[in-house]
């Protein structure tokens, strides 16, 4: 018998051998340990295997076909049959787990909400959070790749830290202290799987679960909600202005607060320093502290940015998290922490706990990738590449949508956010998808208050040549509500 068949046919002593064969693998079947389409070995085999005569394993074969849990193919031999559902009994939460938390069974607990629609990308999709790769320098991360597993195999096995590699570390504070004007050294970061896991540690660190008040702008960043969620806190959503989140809005018993103040998330725009210094002072006032999310800041459109909040902070009260899912590519899933030193071990003993480290291959090819200024030099090419594409999807918005679309200011990133007044703007998405053009509504990222309409239209993963005509099909899909 084929090794991947080894089942335990426990042949009873006593009574009828068929019955017992017959019940053996008839449970194998209906448990899904023999697997739809699985050829069975040949009666002989079987019988030698489990210690009947052929003629027993012959009639079990046939009483199975008979019942539909077999499917014989003549010379081929016998295969398990394709079974409707209802004929394997599968027990429910309620009977097996009640206490479960039904709101990750139900699929509320991720972070974004439902798409409307589903199915194969459209021709022109306008995703947000998605960087272009075709002009990523894969050949350059390859040969470091390369470089990293040869050095792996000089050096005895062990797991990666839990806090990063070193070398990742230090490529990290000095990427961020020049371009950010972030101080620190690569002991203040920590190395996540992405910013969504950063969020989720600082989240168990931070949060006493239905007591720890959380602030989160609103329309803001979903998955970021999920992670706080997920670890108990309440959630106070808090409206945004033209210089970000408002300050004045802040529950008075919030003991953490996130923004994006370098490119709100979604809206665009950036927290004014005025604002930025009223947040800080509202939180040393409190005693609360605030995560702040760079997701895409690298990609601004003006000269200088604004100082990062983590860059003003005096008393240790930001955590500053960025990405390099942005900067580099999704599938890195890299991301860090700076964090204040009195918060650092226990981010540390929660990464550890979350599965001991990140895997330090990449981490040491990404190391020398930032170190070696390839990040920089790519960063300083898609800038202008994304500061291109923004040109002409803004110029391309307000010739065919007109006075319909207002256009929301914003100096980075790889999105731009409108407001539609008056649209019905999941119909519209709807309706651009069945067009050929993948859009996402503003809704989606709103916290359930004050939503409005409009949409958000990343451009990483569309060209500016091919941005007209994606535009061109929205503006017929508008036309049609």
């Amino acid at each position: 018998m084929d090794p991947s068949l080894e089942l335990d046919l426990r042949i009873a002593g006593r009574g009828s051998r068929l019955a017992s064969l017959h019940a053996a693998l008839r449970d194998a079947i209906a448990s899904g340990r023999l697997a739809p389409g699985l050829r069975l070995p040949a009666s002989r085999e079987l019988a030698a295997r489990v210690g009947v005569s052929r003629n027993t394993a012959v009639a079990a074969y046939e009483l199975l076909a008979s019942e539909g849990w077999l499917e014989s193919r003549g010379a081929a031999g016998s295969f398990v049959a394709e079974l409707p559902r209802a004929a394997v009994s599968v027990s429910d939460r309620a009977s097996v787990a009640p206490w479960a938390d039904s709101r990750w069974l139900r699929g509320d607990a991720g972070g974004w909400p439902a798409p409307l629609v589903s199915g194969p990308p459209p021709a022109y999709h306008f995703k947000t959070g998605m960087p272009e790769v075709a002009s990523f320098p894969f050949d350059v991360l390859r040969r470091l790749q390369t470089r990293a597993l040869q050095a792996a195999a000089r050096e005895p096995a062990r797991y990666p830290e839990a806090q990063g590699l070193r070398a990742l570390r230090e490529a990290i504070a000095g990427h961020v202290s020049s371009s950010r004007a972030v101080a620190c050294t690569a002991d203040d970061v920590v190395i996540t799987a992405g910013a969504q896991q950063a969020f989720d540690l600082i989240a168990r660190v931070l949060v006493t679960p239905g007591r720890t008040r959380a602030a989160v702008e609103n329309p803001g960043y979903p998955p970021l909600r999920a992670a706080l969620l997920a670890a108990g806190a309440l959630l106070a959503p808090v409206p945004v202005d033209a210089e970000g989140l408002v300050v004045g809005a802040l529950a008075a018993d919030a003991r953490i607060v996130c923004v994006t103040p370098s490119h709100q998330a979604p809206l665009g725009m950036a927290m004014s320093l005025a604002r930025r210094r009223d947040l800080l002072n509202w939180a040393a006032e409190r005693q609360a502290v605030v995560i702040e999310d760079d997701y895409d800041g690298e990609f601004r459109f003006t000269s200088r940015p604004l100082d990062a909040l983590k860059t003003l902070d005096r008393d240790g009260r930001v955590f500053y998290v960025g990405t390099l899912s942005k900067s580099m590519l999704p599938a890195l899933r890299l991301g860090y922490v700076v964090t204040p030193a009195w918060a650092r071990d226990a981010l540390v003993a929660a990464k550890h706990a979350a599965g001991f480290g990140t895997p330090a291959l990449m981490q040491a090819a990404v190391a020398d990738f930032i170190t070696e200024g390839h990040l920089l030099r790519h960063v300083r090419r898609m800038r202008g590449e994304y500061a291109e594409r923004r040109r002409v999807l803004e110029q391309m918005l307000q010739r065919h949508l007109g006075e319909r679309v207002q256009i929301l200011p914003a100096i980075a990133g790889l999105h731009l956010a409108v407001a539609l007044p008056g649209v019905d703007t999941d119909e519209l998405t709807r309706r651009a998808w069945a067009a050929g053009v993948g859009v996402e509504p503003l809704s989606r990222y709103g916290a359930g208050m004050g939503e409005m309409p409009g949409l958000v239209l990343g451009y990483g993963s569309v060209t500016a040549a091919r941005i007209p005509e994606a535009v061109r099909r929205l503006a017929r899909a508008l036309g049609t509500l």
